[in-house]
């Protein structure tokens, strides 16, 4: 077992808050990606859990144990940094083993801890290399490996991919989605890229400003986002926001008014809002089909091509941009008047606080 309860977690510098009073609870066995723009408190967080930063206030408890004036050392933590931190003058075999030897752990369990380790990351064969001699990815690896050897309760990596190119990153995510399913432990992952939030995770953590603004799955937080900053950060291309104002409120449903003038009906419980007040329409690229029957007038700006898909970018008669994902082989040309079908039942609604109105209950038959 291995979870971990963080309660009330502050952290300041001088009159700077960075961490402003977090509650969260990490399970057994949970890929926990903390994910946020640049400044939000995700590597603060994890320096925290890690014991690399004092705590200014709250508690961290480990399996019940509280660590929150644990030393790194005797946390049962490994962590794996973005910078490899590896030592030049050592083989591969020798970074991994460095911590058991100076440990005093057996010769015989420490050559099995590292034989199994280089299994387990493919590096069986680099065993007697140097840093020098291995690739990004490679030494990225060892970097992991070093901290299996450890058999630590809980692992810890602040954005160990993002040292490496494109490709690499990719191979790395899946190596390091397997490795969790072969190990069955419990991981934290700090990442400003959504991507690797969305693939990697059995749960997500979205951070912004030294708080938690939503947990939940990743399908759970794509779907079903809390907020405008959630719906906004989560998605590529993100979720387009199109002004509007309400015209009718009932429990089944919403009637609002686009600020380029057409009107939507939601299934969204709108009690809650005020005829007349402004709200926020939130639709993703794929939840809408060029038609020429659609209800939103747009003019097409550039279209980027990926091959499989093709993402046009609009703007409305209102001036606001929204991005449709259509088939690879479509093409539009720059300026060209097009008509949107909008898919109401994929919509997201949001209150003038940000705030997403929630879906209706659908009524008993």
């Amino acid at each position: 077992m291995a979870t971990l309860k963080i309660r009330n977690l502050h952290k300041g510098f001088d009159s700077l808050e960075i961490i402003k009073g977090i509650d969260l609870d990490i399970n057994d066995r949970e890929f926990v990606v903390f994910v946020g723009p640049s400044g939000c408190g995700k590597s603060t967080l994890l320096r925290l859990i890690a014991g690399l930063e004092d705590v200014t206030g709250g508690t961290i408890e480990l399996d019940g144990r509280d660590i929150t004036e644990v030393s790194p050392a005797k946390r049962d933590l490994a962590m794996v940094f973005q910078t490899y931190a590896l030592y030049p003058h050592m083989t591969v075999r020798k970074n991994m083993s460095f911590a058991l030897d100076l440990a005093g752990i057996a010769k015989a369990d420490v050559e099995k801890k590292v034989n199994e380790a280089a299994r387990i990351l493919e590096l069986g064969h680099l065993l007697d290399r140097k840093p020098r001699q291995l690739s990004g990815g490679q030494r990225q690896r060892v970097a992991i490996g070093r901290a299996i050897v450890r058999n630590p309760k809980v692992f810890l990596f602040d954005e160990p991919l993002s040292n490496l190119d494109a490709a690499l990153r990719v191979q790395m995510r899946l190596e390091l989605a397997r490795l969790h399913q072969e190990l069955k432990g419990t991981m934290i992952y700090v990442t400003h890229d959504q991507i690797e939030a969305m693939t990697l995770a059995t749960k997500v953590v979205v951070l912004n400003g030294g708080r938690v603004e939503q947990v939940g799955s990743p399908l759970e937080l794509y779907h079903h986002p809390a907020n405008l900053f959630v719906a906004g950060f989560l998605g590529m291309p993100r979720m387009a926001f199109l002004k509007a104002r309400v015209t009718q409120t009932g429990a089944q449903s919403t009637e609002i008014e686009l600020a380029s003038g057409p009107r939507l009906r939601l299934p969204r419980d709108g009690r809650n809002l005020t005829v007349g007040h402004e709200v926020s329409l939130g639709i993703r690229p794929e939840h809408l089909i060029i038609e020429t029957q659609g209800q939103l007038s747009v003019t097409t700006d550039v279209t980027e091509r990926l091959g499989s898909d093709t993402y046009c970018h609009m703007t409305t008669d209102s001036g606001e941009p929204l991005t449709v994902r259509v088939s690879g082989d479509f093409s539009c040309a720059y300026g060209e008047r097009l008509k949107l079908v909008v898919d109401v039942n994929y919509c997201h609604l949001f209150d003038e606080q940000g705030q997403a109105v929630s879906r209706a209950m659908q009524q008993a038959a």
